[in-house]
């Protein structure tokens, strides 16, 4: 399984160099986050699982953290083609 480093994602956040799914977008707005709530996430936060998709062989990882204001919140994300981030979901645990 390919390993991708917390400090590349962070690198991918910092750089702007990301995406949010329309699904992650919606788990935003319904848990009153907003995208600098997921970017601590991701800056915050650890590599605390990783998945491969049993179809596509992707590799997504379960990064948990904290929101602005100190939430434990989850992020799964991947490394897309074109080398962006991917957040497909997020939620505060």
């Amino acid at each position: 399984m390919t390993q991708v480093s917390i400090s590349h994602l962070r690198h991918l956040i910092r750089t702007l160099s990301y995406v949010v799914s329309t699904h992650a977008a919606d788990e935003l707005e319904d848990d009153k986050l907003s995208v600098f709530d997921l970017e601590n996430i991701i800056l915050t936060g650890q590599v605390v699982e990783r998945q491969r998709d049993k179809s596509t062989r992707e590799v997504k990882c379960v990064i948990r953290g904290h929101t602005l204001d100190g939430q434990a919140a989850e992020a799964v994300v991947k490394v897309g083609r074109g080398g962006k981030l991917v957040v497909i979901t997020v939620y505060v645990c």
